[in-house]
């Protein structure tokens, strides 16, 4: 077995080509270091991680490194697993009507939005900005606003992998308001789920 594969068959995930960009290794097993020493510290000395953090984290690109598919799957198992400690701490200290009007505040914020008609739910840039496909944000919308009042069942993970066309300025939605308010629709499944 030459060094090569021997380094590719002891690492936590698969890697790309040496030839093909992934995920910077360095940095991937840095913040799993650093998510896995604060969730199993006993005391309050470790650096916190959020499961906002896992949400959002980012990789630099880099030749040979983790497989994109590989990690996030494991960012979104992690993502979960802090989501429920995160709920359970805070029923533990401050009781299940804490935690139940936090969802019910952020609920009402984005139902709010939901129920903006088709076309009208975000902004549309005036510049020649990148932006996302209308009829395309405002289908996932619709299939959220079921979701969240039909009760309609829908896996988080829709919602973390879904990708619009790009549209530009105005004829589509800003992609960062798009993508914020995204953010915080997996953010409430992760938690409720």
């Amino acid at each position: 077995m030459t060094v090569d594969k021997q380094q590719r068959t002891n690492t936590p995930f698969a890697r790309v080509g040496r030839n093909e960009f992934g995920y910077s290794i360095k940095q991937v097993d840095h913040f799993l270091t650093r998510a896995h020493a604060f969730y199993t510290a006993e005391d309050s000395g470790q650096k916190t991680v959020t499961s906002h953090d896992v949400r959002t984290v980012s990789f630099d690109p880099a030749k040979g490194g983790y497989q994109a598919l590989a990690v996030d799957a494991a960012l979104d198992r992690l993502e979960d697993v802090f989501a429920q400690r995160e709920r359970d701490q805070l029923v533990s200290c401050q009781g299940e009507e804490a935690w139940l009007l936090q969802i019910g505040r952020i609920s009402s914020v984005l139902r709010a939005r939901l129920h903006r008609g088709d076309g009208e739910r975000f902004r549309r840039p005036k510049r020649r900005v990148r932006s996302y496909c209308v009829e395309e944000v405002d289908g996932l919308c619709r299939e959220l606003l079921a979701y969240f009042e039909e009760n309609k069942p829908m896996s988080v993970d829709i919602v973390r992998r879904a990708v619009f066309a790009p549209a530009v300025g105005a004829e589509g939605y800003e992609e960062s308001q798009v993508d914020a308010f995204l953010d915080r629709v997996v953010e409430l499944m992760a938690s409720i789920d």
